[in-house]
């Protein structure tokens, strides 16, 4: 369709897009629902992931001189980025409770978080926040703050919570032992996890205590009343802060 001038490649892959992230909604809900199977629900995650990074792969492919977020979009790149993450989170939530399998594949689930972490972070970082200015003239104050944050929806502030829990338990299972627990993490085959692991090792202490703090203020500030929970990511900012000393 494209060689025939017939649709516009980015429309074509924005509807591939669509698709790819329908059909994956279907299998992480027939995941979760069977509660991540020990055996084998590790090796379909990996295939979700990379399933989930094939419409960016293919704009790369189609050898378009421009980057993905001018072909499908900073909304659907926030949904990809968004779903890898929140599948990884998900996965660990499960994970973290099999004390087995957590002592035996310690290094591979702090691997899941670092990835996790950073789907989450990028997906944070597609839409710019709003710079407020005299040229900027917004009735409501909370609204414009939010804007200001880099918060465009409720799926923001989730990534943010998110993340902070993540980081959060990369610390409490082994994570102190930074040096150690990094090098460790490194040397982990990318096969292990998938093909698109994070090379970038994440400080979990720096960046928890960021997104939770952040967090907290916009829940306790803009959004107070609204109906957001603080309590959990107070105590988890209070766990990054003692084990710090």
């Amino acid at each position: 369709l494209c060689n025939e001038g017939k649709e516009h490649p980015s429309m074509l892959l924005q509807l591939y897009t669509q698709a790819v992230l329908d059909i994956t909604y279907s299998e992480e809900n027939q995941l979760v629902d069977v509660d991540f199977p020990e055996e084998s629900s590790l090796q379909k995650v990996k295939e979700l992931i990379n399933i989930l990074s094939e419409p960016e792969d293919l704009v790369k492919k189609c050898n378009i001189n421009e980057e993905p977020i001018n072909i499908l979009g900073a909304e659907l790149l926030e949904c990809l980025y968004w779903r890898k993450g929140a599948l990884l989170y998900m996965y660990c939530h499960t994970a973290k409770e099999r004390s087995k399998w957590l002592q035996e594949n310690s290094t591979i689930f702090k691997k899941c978080l670092n990835d996790g972490v950073h789907y989450l972070m990028k997906m944070l970082s597609f839409r710019c926040p709003l710079q407020l200015n005299e040229d900027v003239s917004l009735q409501d104050k909370d609204a414009a703050r939010l804007l200001s944050e880099g918060i465009f929806s409720d799926t923001h502030l989730l990534a943010m919570m998110y993340s902070g829990e993540m980081c959060y338990w990369g610390l409490r299972h082994g994570g102190e032992r930074k040096q150690e627990s990094l090098e460790t993490v490194a040397s982990v085959p990318s096969s292990d996890l998938d093909c698109r692991s994070q090379c970038v090792l994440l400080d979990f202490r720096e960046t928890g205590k960021n997104m939770l703090t952040k967090y907290v203020a916009v829940c306790e500030g803009p959004l107070k009343d609204q109906g957001w929970n603080t309590s959990t990511a107070k105590q988890m900012l209070c766990y990054f802060m003692k084990s710090q000393h």
